[in-house]
Formats: structure tokens, sequence, C-alpha cells
């Protein structure tokens, strides 16, 4: 038995969710280094929050990557109420795979900058979740 399409799909979300964690660690800890990352990362101790004390690329990663971790809660609550509630469908697998899609284009479009088509394909990501929540609820 194969999962249901939007199963396979919050899999992948839950990979991209550690490779945005990959990128964005990795050159926070050879920025702040490995003293400051492995703190408790108390603002009066460092000089700051820790997206301030990044670079501007790596600042951007990592609230992209805080932005992902908001919205996979969304996505997750629409995965379990479709599948649990055994209502998937054409429609819920196609918004899983626009979630998904917008999520992959979310990060390079933060990481360059590109407004305003960086809050575009969040509000693409973020329709297709509400779309599947309601669409469990009225279809």
């Amino acid at each position: 038995m194969s999962l249901p399409t939007e199963l396979q799909v919050l899999a992948l979300a839950g990979l991209l969710q550690g490779v945005q964690y990959v990128l964005m660690s990795v050159p926070a800890n050879i920025e702040l280094g490995v003293g400051k990352t492995t703190s408790p990362r108390d603002p009066h101790r460092l000089g700051g929050p820790v997206d301030s004390l990044l670079s501007v690329g790596t600042g951007r990663l990592y609230r992209a990557m805080n932005n992902h971790f908001e919205g996979l809660i969304l996505f997750t609550l629409a995965v379990v109420v479709v599948v649990m509630g055994d209502k998937s469908s054409a429609l819920s697998a196609t918004c899983a795979w626009i979630y998904f899609v917008a999520r992959v284009l979310y990060v390079p479009a933060y990481y360059f900058g590109f407004a305003p088509w960086r809050s575009l394909i969040w509000l693409a990501g973020w329709t297709a979740t509400m779309v599947m929540i309601a669409s469990a609820l009225l279809l």
C-alpha cells in the first residue's frame, strides 16, 4: 500500500525543512562560531538576537527556515485532516504539490530578496493549505 499523495508531499516538506536547516546552520556556525551557536543564545549575552548577528544572506536563510516551520504546522494540520478524514482528492493532492513547490521556490526568493515575488510565492503555499483544509470540510 502506498502513501496518499498528501502524506508523500508532507514527507518531502519535512526533508526540505532539514535541507533548509543545513543551508542555514553551516554558514551560521562559520559566521558566529560554535561558542555562540551552542550557547543558550541569550540576546543580551550575544550582543543581540541571533538573526541580527548573521550576514544578510544567512539571516535570510534563518528567517526562511523559521517561516517554513510556521507554514509546516498548518500544512501538517491540512494533511492530517484530509488523510484522517478520508478526504483525499485530486484537489487536495494538487494543493499539496502547490504548497511544496511554493516552499522550494520560497528559499531562493527570500535569499536573493525577490520582492514582491517572495510574498506571492508564500501566498500561493498558504492559499493551497487553506484550500486543503476547506476542501476536507466542504467536499
